[in-house]
C-alpha cells in the first residue's frame, strides 16, 4: 500500500484510535493519567517506553481489559468510531500479539497448522479437522507464506524456535486480515538474528497493507515504515510526533533516565 493511498484511507474513514482524557487506575495507582491521542487508520506507529511507563495498560485499554475512570472533560476511548463492541468482532479488525498468547500456544503442543488455523474458531486448537473449510486452510496457507513458516506447519509448536514462535502467533492475527495488528515487546526475549528476522517480517506485513501499532522499549524495532513515534513515561504522553523529531538522544535520554546517544543506520535507529 503507497503512502497516498494510506492517507487517502484515513482522510475517508472514521480513526483507528481515538482516546480523550484516559485515566486508568491499577488498583490505587494511576496507571495511565489523561491520555488523548489520535491514530488514524494508514498509520504505522510506535509506543516507546520504560518498564511501569503504562505500555501493558494501553495494551489492554484497546483489548477492553482496562476502561477508563470517569473524569472532567467525560473521557472516551474509541476504536472505528466506536465505543461498544463485541469483543469477537473487534479482534478480526485489530490483531493482538502478545507474548502471553505465545506462551499459551506453546503449551498447547499442537502443530503449527493447528494452532493458526484454530484462530478462526477463537480457540488454540481445533476439536474436529471436519469444521475447518476450504477458505480457512487456503488463508492459513497464504498467510504462513507470508511470515514464512510454511515448512513449520507440522511441527508441534513448542519444538519450534521462539523467534519463529512469534511468527505463528502473528499468523493466528494476520488469517482475519485485520486492519491493523498490535505488536506488544514482539522481540522481546530473541537474539540479534532472530529480531532482525522477525523486523523483516514487520515489514512484509506493512508492505501487504495492514497497519502497526507496536509497543516497545527496543529502538531498532521501529522498521522504517512507522513514521510515527509516541513516547510513554509514568502513564503520560510525554512526546508525539514526526520519528526524526521524537527520536532524539535528548528525548531518549529523559525517557529512560540515561545518559543516551541515539544513532541513525539504514533507516533505523539505535542506541548507545
Amino acid at each position: 500500500m503507497t503512502d497516498t493511498h494510506r492517507a487517502e484511507t484515513g482522510r475517508n474513514s472514521p480513526p483507528l484510535l481515538e482516546y480523550r482524557n484516559v485515566t486508568v487506575f491499577r488498583g490505587d495507582r494511576i496507571a495511565l493519567d489523561r491520555i488523548t491521542l489520535k491514530v488514524e487508520l494508514g498509520e504505522n506507529i510506535a509506543i516507546l517506553g520504560p518498564n511501569g511507563s503504562g505500555k501493558t495498560t494501553f495494551i489492554k485499554t484497546i483489548t477492553r481489559e482496562c476502561y477508563p475512570f470517569a473524569g472532567d472533560p467525560a473521557p472516551y476511548l474509541r476504536l472505528f468510531g466506536r465505543e461498544r463492541w463485541n469483543l469477537f468482532e473487534l479482534r478480526q479488525l485489530i490483531g493482538i500479539v502478545t507474548n502471553d498468547l505465545a506462551n499459551d500456544c506453546a503449551e498447547s503442543r499442537l502443530p503449527v497448522q493447528k494452532i493458526i488455523v484454530s484462530s478462526f474458531f477463537g480457540s488454540i486448537g481445533v476439536w474436529h479437522d471436519s469444521t475447518v473449510t476450504p477458505q480457512m486452510a487456503q488463508k492459513t496457507a497464504e498467510v504462513m507464506s507470508l511470515l514464512e513458516i510454511a515448512q513449520l506447519a507440522g511441527r508441534p509448536v513448542h519444538e519450534i524456535s521462539t523467534g519463529e514462535l512469534k511468527r505463528v502467533v502473528m499468523a493466528r492475527a494476520l488469517v482475519h486480515e485485520p486492519k491493523a495488528l498490535l505488536l506488544d515487546e514482539p522481540t522481546s526475549s530473541l537474539d540479534p538474528r532472530a529480531a532482525r528476522g522477525l523486523r523483516h517480517i514487520f515489514r512484509k506485513i506493512v508492505s501487504a497493507g495492514t497497519n502497526l501499532i507496536m509497543v516497545t522499549h527496543s529502538l531498532p524495532d521501529i522498521i522504517p515504515e512507522i513514521a510515527r513515534v509516541i513516547l510513554l513515561k509514568e502513564g503520560r504522553i510525554v512526546k508525539d510526533g514526526p520519528k526524526a523529531e521524537v527520536l532524539t538522544s535528548a528525548n531518549l535520554s529523559d525517557l529512560f533516565g540515561l545518559n543516551l546517544k541515539v544513532v541513525r543506520r539504514d533507516g533505523y535507529f539505535h542506541l548507545l
